[in-house]
């Protein structure tokens, strides 16, 4: 059985002790680090660390740790979850950098995104569009038949790449404009496709719309930024789709704007 061959490591990572604070930059050797390691078991090991050494733990969002949740959302040298594709990073492992390289670690930055402390930011805005329309009404009772409703295979796979959302606001982090118009388009999306979405079209893509613009969040510039930096390759098709849902909407329903 090989040893394992450590690497040693310079992380920057972004110390901010709360959202009035002033934060800076702050220069921590990681040493004899485990090329096995995620990202996040890096950092875990780290704090462990600093704690020994009476130092303030260097403070970051996680939930599953299985690129579920996208809960975990940082950027890694200027890059949304890291420079992996298609996975959030806490997928990310430490042998994919070199021994002796410098990693530069911060918080996603927009303005609807309010800083909490250090990596950790308030991306609760999300959950605002959300629940301004990113739902539909249903009839209490019995639960339908499945078959019921027949619904082309090719529909519905595409739906179920749009629901892969995850909410993670690497889209708006990676955006120019700090736009949230991928995640807004793939909840959209989602439920358009559907028969059990076309009811509530009309107030869905409006009220959505209204509430990402009421978070902060800006407007989308067709850099594509988003649709590369999203960990669950969400594809800026959707967001087509919410333009030609919000024209549909505003036409034929004047009194909803």
């Amino acid at each position: 059985m090989s040893e394992i061959e450590y690497i040693n490591l310079t992380l920057k990572v972004w110390r901010q002790a709360g959202p009035q604070e002033r934060g800076r930059f702050e220069t921590i050797p990681a040493a004899e680090v485990d090329p096995n390691m995620s990202f996040l078991e890096m950092l875990d090991a780290l704090n462990e660390k600093l704690i020994l050494e009476d130092k303030e733990p260097i403070e970051f969002d996680n939930d599953c740790r299985e690129g579920i949740c996208g809960t975990c959302g940082a950027m890694v040298n200027g890059i949304p979850h890291g420079h992996g594709r298609g996975m959030t990073i806490c997928q990310l492992h430490m042998r994919a950098f070199n021994d002796g390289d410098t990693i530069v670690v911060e918080p996603f930055r927009a303005r609807a995104f309010k800083m909490v402390k250090d990596l950790i930011v308030d991306r609760s805005a999300l959950d605002k569009i959300i629940q301004a329309g990113g739902y539909i009404s249903v009839n209490t009772g019995g639960t339908q038949d499945a078959n019921a409703i027949p619904i082309a295979q090719e529909t519905v796979e595409e739906a179920m790449d749009a629901a892969a959302c995850i909410g993670c606001g690497a889209c708006v982090a990676s955006c120019p404009s700090a736009s949230a118009m991928l995640f807004v388009s793939a909840k959209v999306s989602q439920f358009a496709l559907l028969p059990q979405g076309k009811p509530e079209a009309n107030h869905r893509v409006l009220a959505m719309l209204k509430e990402m613009d009421n978070c902060g969040f800006g407007n989308c510039t067709n850099h594509r930024m988003c649709e590369s930096a999203c960990p669950k390759e969400v594809s800026i098709t959707h967001i087509a789709r919410f333009n030609r849902e919000f024209l549909k909407a505003a036409l034929f329903n004047k009194s909803l704007l």
